[in-house]
């Protein structure tokens, strides 16, 4: 990408001075984002009457609830504390997702001997260049969620701390400067945080997150990673890849605890070929500083153990942001799980709604942008209301190769009643996915025994997140398994795994009994 290479420069702070919040570095990159996300002399508007809707938060939820409502008519106001698009442009999906694809390219290149491409030199990799690439991205990005496309729809965009002061009340102080906001319906979109690590050490020796981790310019040597679930798995596989020596620390016994155990043991599998150490029923006691590095001490089984290593992600989680909201005034009942709601994703004050991971059990983009629609039909208009519960969702974790899961699990839709019947196609019996190398996955389907009803699915491969979203429309549409056999998927394609379940389906159907019936048949057709 032209430019990049001039972006690892930071700007002279005089040149910088002025914005109301730092991105680290301060090059023209993160200048760009923040022109869009938090400009230079921004004066809040003067409110004027009564709001049909006011949302707090401007990350997916509080965008989709704001320009959606302004769309459709209605007086909105938005209320941002920190950055315009919140964690997933900032410090989540965007940037993560630029720097997977630089470790992707690495990884492939480590295989392309396998494929009978020989790379002399071997990889070598720009820590630098690849950062300041993420950069250069998520600036552009950075416009979809701008100041000036939300203000031009009709919005009005308030910057500062917003607090509920009564039922139907907001408060937002910018810098000193307060305004209260009048509303008819209201919708907490706050998102989450990373949760804490509460051990002896912790804050005083320091340690990463998702909220820090981009903003490194230089590579880690050594990185422990805190936490083998999705954003854990991504983080130690990419750094891996661009050049860290890592080590993964999981309390529990396998990466990715809530996925599949088969697809956990695949990813497993490629983090021990990218030399990842795995460090698993791990229970971290503290953190101390020494004169070469940082130390994570750990227990196994009662056995004490520690790391030195040069930086610490800590991924443990994420936290409703409910604190300093005034949500008592507002007689909105929460706790550290997040704001109440109903199935409507009303909270215990009428008026007022919660959409995204404040509320939540699906701390995913998508879900928060589902949400916020629910949310929209729900508090603007009369008449039958739609449900969060619903939703079928899917979701990806992208490590290499790529988990996709969408509905329940097995032991999830024995739990509820269902008796299941599972089907798995595995890869190496995918002509696609043995002529690209990439063998080690599977597509695995439920179903309800008896029926060809679709309860869930998990996807383990390269792609697994492009596959998945034809398991869930046939889930949606209320599709059966045995109707996608009859779609036709172009040859060679690694989605031929899933025609391949549904025939598997189809042949489960061919009982005895039918099967004799048709043979006689057949014998009287001859």
């Amino acid at each position: 990408m032209a430019g990049v290479a001039e972006a690892n420069e930071t700007t002279p702070a005089s040149e910088a001075a002025g914005y109301p919040v730092e991105v680290q570095p301060m090059d023209r990159y993160n200048q760009a984002l923040l022109d869009n996300a938090r400009p230079i002399g921004w004066r809040n508007p003067t409110p004027d009457g009564r709001y049909n809707l006011v949302a707090i938060g401007s990350g997916t939820a509080g965008l989709v609830a704001s320009i959606g409502g302004a769309g459709l008519g209605a007086r909105v106001a938005l209320v941002e504390k920190h950055l315009m698009g919140g964690d997933c442009l900032n410090t989540g999906c965007v940037p993560s997702k630029s720097i997977i694809r630089a470790a992707k390219a690495v990884g492939e290149i480590r295989r392309a001997g396998e494929l009978g491409v020989h790379v002399p030199d071997g990889v070598s990799v720009d820590f630098g260049a690849v950062m300041a690439r993420m950069r250069a991205i998520r600036a552009g990005i950075s416009h979809d969620d701008s100041v000036q496309r939300v203000t031009g729809t009709g919005v009005a965009l308030y910057f500062g701390a917003a607090r509920f002061t009564g039922p139907d009340t907001v408060e937002v102080d910018h810098d000193g400067e307060r305004v209260t906001l009048r509303f008819a319906k209201a919708v907490i979109a706050t998102g989450s945080r990373p949760k804490r690590l509460d051990v002896p050490g912790a804050a005083e020796t320091g340690y990463l997150t998702n909220e820090t981790i981009f903003e490194l310019t230089e590579l880690p040597p050594r990185l422990a990673v805190i936490g083998g679930g999705p954003i854990g798995a991504e983080m130690a596989q990419t750094f891996a890849r661009l050049g860290s020596a890592v080590t993964v620390i999981e309390r529990n016994g396998q990466l990715l605890n809530r996925e599949d155990a088969d697809a956990a043991a695949i990813v497993q599998g490629a983090f021990a070929a990218d030399g990842i150490g795995l460090i698993f029923q791990a229970e971290v006691t503290g953190l101390r500083r020494t004169a070469t590095g940082k130390v994570v001490e750990y227990q196994v089984t009662g056995q004490p153990g520690e790391l030195e290593v040069d930086e610490v992600l800590v991924s443990i989680g994420r936290a409703p942001t409910v604190q300093g909201l005034g949500l008592e005034a507002a007689g909105v009942a929460f706790s550290d799980k997040g704001v109440s709601v109903d199935a409507t994703l009303r909270t215990s004050n009428p008026n007022i709604y919660a959409a995204g991971d404040v509320a939540s059990r699906y701390q995913f983009t998508h879900v928060a942008d589902a949400t916020a629609r629910i949310v929209l039909q729900n508090a603007l208009f009369p008449g039958p209301k739609r449900k969060a519960g619903d939703l079928i969702v899917p979701w990806v974790t992208y490590t290499d190769p790529e988990v996709a899961h969408v509905g329940l699990y097995a032991q999830e839709a024995e739990a509820k009643g269902n008796k299941v019947q599972s089907f798995v196609q595995p890869l190496d019996h995918v002509d696609r996915a043995r002529a690209d190398g990439e063998t080690a996955g599977f597509v695995k389907i439920h179903v309800k025994a008896g029926s060809d009803q679709i309860l869930g699915a998990t996807i383990v491969a390269s792609h697994a997140g492009e596959m998945i979203g034809e398991i869930t429309t046939a889930m949606v549409a209320g599709v059966g398994l045995k109707t996608l056999a009859t779609v036709i998927h172009p040859y060679p394609t690694q989605a031929e795994a899933i025609r391949k379940i549904a025939d598997q389906y189809n042949r489960t159907r061919l009982t005895p009994f039918v099967k004799r019936a048709l043979q006689t048949w057949m014998s009287w057709r001859r």
